[in-house]
């Protein structure tokens, strides 16, 4: 007989969800907006860090958290060359980061002197779509190269993010890739989210996800205020 699996997934999510709480708790304690970014590898998440990095930083004042499966700190030390304050959680070689890692993460950053914290999640569409975080907001990052197909083939990830960004769309007049298609799978799973297509590469119609970004990190800063939490 095969040992039924599922009440011991459940306790481990319902144990992931309770630290996700007290994530979020103290990030609205110190009025830090977050942002969960996830993605297949590479898609973007880096390059689309560092870009936002670079167009926001003078306003917004950021952090970020890197996941990686191995013991490598490329990405780390590429964000951390855009001169914001990076810590890198090695997940051991798990598929996705979870609540208690980007908790122990939060521990090293300093939220009181932070607007936004990005967090860079594992490249893969299936494990981080199961573990909250405790995060604002989750983003998936798309590109171009990968096909129109993934709204089909990864429903649960597309289903429950706030903001699509699709990456790398100067390389359309040269993959086949049917963005009506596309748009219409996203839509019949996740009719409310917010699309973005754009490309991190020319820069071309970024604007449009630095002003979604930017509008929900004021958000954050002037709820803060009307509640009378002074920032640092």
């Amino acid at each position: 007989m095969v040992p039924i699996q599922v009440p011991v997934v459940e306790r481990i999510l319902g144990a992931n969800d309770r630290v996700a709480e007290e994530n979020r708790a103290r990030l609205d304690a110190a009025s830090v907006f977050a942002v969960n970014f996830m993605a297949s590898p590479g898609a973007g998440k880096t390059s689309l860090i560092v870009r936002t990095i670079e167009a926001l930083s003078s306003s917004v004042r950021i952090g970020v958290v890197e996941g990686d499966t191995t013991a490598t700190t490329l990405d780390a030390e590429q964000v951390s060359e855009a001169g914001v304050p990076v810590v890198g959680v090695n997940t051991g070689g798990s598929c996705h980061l979870d609540a208690v890692m980007v908790n122990q993460a939060l521990s090293s950053l300093p939220l009181e002197k932070l607007d936004l914290v990005i967090v860079e999640n594992v490249g893969n569409l299936v494990c981080p779509a199961a573990f909250r975080l405790g995060t604002h907001a989750d983003v998936l990052i798309a590109s171009v190269p990968e096909g129109d197909d993934k709204p089909y083939k990864y429903p649960k990830i597309y289903r429950n993010i706030d903001a699509l960004v699709l990456n790398k769309t100067d390389l359309l007049p040269w993959v086949s890739f049917n963005l009506e298609s596309f748009r219409k799978g996203v839509e019949m799973l996740n009719p409310a989210v917010s699309l973005f297509p754009l490309s991190c590469y020319t820069g071309a119609d970024l604007y449009r996800w630095l002003d979604w970004l930017s509008l929900r990190c004021k958000s954050m800063t002037s709820t803060a205020a009307s509640a009378g939490r002074p920032r640092a």
